[in-house]
């Protein structure tokens, strides 16, 4: 199995979709919590859909299983938790929503996990894709940088 993660932030979109384009995925998977934002720019939720469909052939999809919790990211962003403290919670939460029985591989080989961040290094979709790669066995994990 293949799982693929890309955060949009420090991309322009021909990169991004570019990316998107090469890497042979199927559909995105948006774990955002807020995935509205005007900040998102191209990424909204409702635009990405239609650019993803329109320039790559990829499907969208939002789980919100793969989402943060709301407290624990307002208490990262504003440094009431540390990173550390924060990607431990994240991890109970995923465990706590058996996302591993919920979600299949079947669902997920060949998806890409989207979230905001440029790198995945502090990053909740990395952890996902690091948690579900651990419970499924044999998968390979593909950051698009």
């Amino acid at each position: 199995m293949r799982l693929f993660t890309i955060g949009f932030t420090k991309k322009k979109a021909r990169e991004f979709f570019g990316l998107l384009s090469d890497s042979g995925a199927t559909t995105l998977i948006d774990t955002r919590l807020r995935n509205r934002s005007q900040l998102a720019g191209f990424a909204k939720r409702d635009d990405l859909e239609f650019f993803l469909g329109e320039i790559c052939d990829i499907q969208y999809r939002q789980e919100v299983l793969l989402a943060p919790t709301e407290q624990a990211l307002r208490d990262y962003q504003h440094g009431t938790l540390s990173w550390e403290q924060y990607a431990a919670e994240y991890v109970r939460t995923l465990a706590g929503r058996r996302i591993e029985e919920v979600l299949s591989p079947a669902d997920l080989n060949g998806a890409v996990l989207l979230c905001s961040e440029a790198s995945p290094d502090r990053c909740h979709r990395r952890l996902a894709a690091e948690y579900l790669a651990s419970a499924w066995g044999d998968t390979e994990i593909v950051h698009l940088l």
